[in-house]
This record gives structure tokens, C-alpha cells and sequence, in this order.
């Protein structure tokens, strides 16, 4: 489980084979084989590390639901431990479950704009919480089939968000308590 809050910009060094490696000063730091890392709001297991990086392997799964096969090497990712029983959650549970791959419309005076998936509409509210590239934000605006989120300098800054440009992929995550709400709404006994 995670909350979206983005502890740093690490840096692709490689994907080849279905072997993720990803530069990194801190989120390393008290990484173990076997822990989980949310890179770009993905949930990845740690398979491989050393002083100053991470590798991971990517499923097919895992590359067909994300952005990763348009990553190269240098390309900047955000990188996230999983939540502890004693840290402040300061975004939103995610759990870096990748429900669709969005596009970027715009990102204009603060405001990023990102075309959707139409299956994943639904999830979507105003004031709602949503992960972008597995930054936790707040739906500002629903327009069609986009959203829009303000992005404050300090997010811009220390997130892959602030390097966004029109037509780049991006992982979207939505509300997992909507998703719930959806499936119990719909069950029924038989």
C-alpha cells in the first residue's frame, strides 16, 4: 500500500528482457530483495540492488497495463516505499494497481489535463482522488472523456508530472474505494 506521495525522481538505467533498472539515492537506502517500490504508481517487487539502484522484472501483465514499454533509458520515474503502520498518510491509499494507461492533453499554468480510458470514467469524481504516474491527486475538473488536476510548484518540481507534455502515457490508479462501492452495489446472492 502506498499514498501517492512521491519520495524521489529516480532515473531508467535499463529495460531490457522484463528487467527494470532504475537509478536511485534514497527509496534504495533501506530497500531488500523481496520489498515492494511503486515506480510510476506501479507496484514492483525488488529483485536485484545495489548501491545506487534497483531492478526489478516486469510481467507481461504488468507491461501490457502500463506505460513502461515507452520508458528509455534516462527517462526520470517517481519512486515511493509502501506506507508503514506508523507513517503519516499524506496522499490517498494506493496500491499501485495499474487500471489503465491515460494520455496527457495539456499541462498548462499548473493545470494537467488527461484523457481517460473510457472504462475508467466511472471512477472519476469531482474533489476525487485519483494517481497519476503514482502521484496522489485531486480531480479539480471532468470534462468528456479528460480530467483535470492543479499541480502545485512543489509537484511540478519533484515529480515526472512537471516534465509532462501533450500525447505522453501516463499510469492512472483510480479509487479503489469506488471500484468497492461498484462491485458491492452490483453483487448479487444467488
Amino acid at each position: 500500500m502506498f499514498t501517492g506521495i512521491v519520495e524521489e525522481l529516480g532515473e531508467v538505467r535499463e529495460l531490457r528482457d522484463g528487467r527494470l533498472t532504475v537509478a536511485s539515492r534514497t527509496v534504495v537506502g533501506d530497500a531488500e530483495v523481496g520489498a515492494s517500490v511503486a515506480v510510476n504508481g506501479v507496484c514492483l517487487t525488488v529483485v536485484g540492488l545495489g548501491r545506487d539502484w534497483l531492478a526489478f522484472d516486469l510481467s507481461a501483465e504488468t507491461l501490457a497495463r502500463s506505460s513502461f514499454e515507452r520508458v528509455s533509458e534516462g527517462d526520470p520515474v517517481n519512486l515511493e516505499r509502501p506506507v508503514t503502520l506508523v507513517t503519516r498518510l499524506g496522499g490517498h491509499l494506493v496500491q499501485g494497481h495499474v487500471d489503465g494507461v491515460g494520455t496527457v492533453e495539456s499541462l498548462e499554468e499548473g493545470t494537467l489535463s488527461v484523457r481517460v480510458p473510457e472504462e475508467l470514467l466511472r471512477y472519476l469524481v469531482e474533489k476525487g482522488s485519483v494517481a497519476v504516474d503514482g502521484v496522489s491527486l485531486t480531480v479539480s475538473a471532468l470534462d468528456g472523456d479528460c480530467f483535470e488536476v492543479a499541480l502545485i510548484p512543489h509537484t511540478l518540481a519533484v515529480t515526472t508530472l512537471g516534465r509532462a507534455e501533450p500525447g505522453d502515457p501516463v499510469n492512472l490508479e483510480v479509487d479503489v474505494m469506488a471500484k468497492y462501492a461498484e462491485r458491492l452495489l452490483a453483487w448479487r446472492p444467488e
